[in-house]
Order: structure tokens, then sequence, then C-alpha cells
């Protein structure tokens, strides 16, 4: 019998709107490399979405391939990008960005966030070293929002780590694989556009919000030179690139990607309502991915009937799981873990 599941936010198809727009262009020809009408379409689209008129937009099959792409391109080879310790790029990308050539260097974070205050007292001292040109050079600070551990940035705690790049002449580069949940989170007080003007590049991702597959990634004020034959070299450049662009096209048509990220956000409080009802510590997330302290004869219990992520134990007898929500999560989902927590108390 198949388990409800709340493994991730992207093991399930496409959403249905995006199918129907892939199916109903699947028959007709285009150009190739990004210069299909439907990837056009979507480049307006985001550009109106995010207030951005001169940006460059460009997509890409996934986020680890991205993130690889496109540091390495506004990183100089000398140079090195600056993230919190639970980042992506320094956790689970399998030294992607190494690989390049970049060294990755984590500084602390504060429940997955950086902080601005621990971000300018690294440079300070780094540029007080005399011997600072003999070290990897800071020259990008990568963010991810919302956060690994699903918490999200506020306006004034991004404003102040773009103040800072700026002041020591970096990058900010934020990934948004999940931004869609992120911007619809209770608490988030900024929207896209306010966003495409306080960093270099962010993506959208599509990936994790509705889409089979596919990345927006938005430069606000343009690409580098040479960005197009850069994804090329990187293996990055899709021929049928129109299968990301039909999809972004449908995702940025009547808000369909705002309105996945509200329902999944409904989803997860929801759910979260579910656990704290049931007696259950819960971490601080407002989005999608929820985070429940377990005994570990909880854990095999309820994987019994549940698909759910293990993350990380906490002691000997507890671990964090992480549940998360997508467009696919159904109230029939959340009755089904009703249920399953139900046993579970019964049998205790």
């Amino acid at each position: 019998m198949r388990k409800t599941s709340f493994e991730s936010d992207y093991n399930n198809g496409a959403h249905p709107e995006v199918l129907r727009h892939l199916l109903e262009t699947n028959c007709e020809s285009s150009a190739s490399y990004g210069y299909d009408e439907w990837s056009e379409s979507a480049r307006k689209k985001i550009r109106e979405a995010t207030e951005c008129p001169e940006a460059d937009i460009y997509f890409l099959a996934g986020g680890t391939q991205t993130n690889a792409t496109v540091i390495d391109a506004l990183v100089r080879p000398y140079q090195a990008v600056l993230a919190v310790e639970t980042a992506h790029i320094n956790v689970h990308e399998s030294g992607a960005v190494e690989a390049s050539g970049h060294k990755v260097v984590a500084l602390p974070s504060y429940e997955g966030r950086m902080e601005a205050e621990v971000l300018e007292n690294y440079l300070r001292r780094f540029y007080s070293d005399p011997t600072w040109e003999h070290m990897a050079v800071p020259g990008m600070v990568y963010v991810t929002m919302p956060t690994e551990l699903g918490t999200i940035y506020s306006r004034e705690e991004l404003e102040r780590i773009w103040q800072v790049c700026q002041a020591f002449g970096m990058k900010l580069y934020v990934d948004g694989a999940r931004l869609g949940y992120g911007l619809m989170a209770e608490g988030c007080d900024f929207d896209l556009p306010w966003l495409g003007h306080h960093c270099d590049v962010f993506y959208i991702g599509g990936t994790k919000v509705g889409a089979l597959c596919g990345e927006a990634v938005v430069f606000p004020q343009g690409a580098p030179k040479g960005f197009f034959t850069h994804m090329k070299a990187h293996g990055a450049l899709l021929a049928k690139s129109r299968v990301a662009g039909v999809q972004f096209d449908a995702l940025f048509t009547d808000e369909l990607y705002f309105r996945i990220g509200h329902h999944a956000i409904d989803m997860a409080m929801q759910l979260r309502d579910i656990f704290l009802k049931a007696g259950y510590e819960m971490k601080n997330s407002p989005t999608n991915q929820q985070f429940v302290v377990l005994d570990n004869a909880e854990v095999n219990l309820l994987m019994q009937k549940i698909l759910f992520e293990t993350w990380e134990p906490i002691d000997e007898q507890r671990m964090l799981c992480r549940f998360v929500t997508s467009w696919a999560t159904t109230e029939s989902d959340l009755e089904e873990l009703r249920e399953a927590l139900h046993s579970l108390s019964a049998c205790a």
C-alpha cells in the first residue's frame, strides 16, 4: 500500500496546470537553447513580477547545477564564497562549488540564517591580517531564502547583509530553491520586487515549487558578459530549454507560483498544529518545512505508515525529523498523519 509522504516537496510530478501547458505545447516546434517563444514569454512575466525590466533570465535544470554555474561565473578564480555552516552548498552539494575551484568559507549561523554582524566581523578580521593576499579572498556571499532549517530572513536582515557586501565589494547571491514558500510564509516582510533590488543575482526555484524540473536565474541588472557561453561550458545549457521555459510560463501565469506557495504553507501550518496538539516539540519554521522532535521508537513506528525524513540525532533517544508539504499535499494526507499519531499514542 502506498504511504502518505511528507518526505520532500519534489517527490511528486508537476502541478496539473504546469503539465497542461507542457501538453498543450508539446507538438509545436520551437527554437532551441532558450530562444523559444515560451521561454521569452516566461522571461517577460518574471521581469514584470520582479519589477526588474532590465533583468537577464536563464533557465537551468536543477539547484546544484545552478549554484555551481552562477558562483563560478561571478567569482574570480582566486576568490571564495561565504555561506553559513548549514548552507546547501556547504553540506549537501558534494563539493560542487569547490570542484569549480572556489573555497566555501562556512560562518556560524543563527537558526540557519547569516547575521550581518558576523559577516562584517569576519571580513574585518580577514583584511586586518597582513597576509590576507595569501588566502582565498571573499568574493561572494551566498544565502538561502528560506534557509535549510525552514526559517526566513527579514527585510532588515537581508538589507544589512546587502550593505556589507557593497561595502566590501562583494556579490550577494540568493538561493531561492524554495523561494515561493519563503515569500508566502507568515512574517515575510518583503516581496519579489524588493528582493530583486537587494541582491546581484537570485534564482526562482521551480523544481521544489510545482515544476517537473527547472530553476530561473535572475540577474536584476543584467548578467555578466559571456554567461550564456559559461552555462554551456558547465553543461548547464539545455538544448531543449523550452522544457523549463514552458513550465515557468505556466508558473507565472495567474500567480500560480504564489498560489502553490500559499497552499503548501497552509498545509504546513495545519501539520504543525497536528503535532503540537499531540504534545510534540517543534522547531521554529513558518515555511513548508516543519521539524519535529521524535523518540527513536516513534520514528520507527511512524515510518511504517508515513514517509518523512530523519534530519539529525538530538541525543541517543531522540531524533529531529523533517516533514515537508507541497502543491500535492491534501487534507487527506493530513488526516492520515493525524490517525498515525493517534495510533502511536494508543501504543504508548
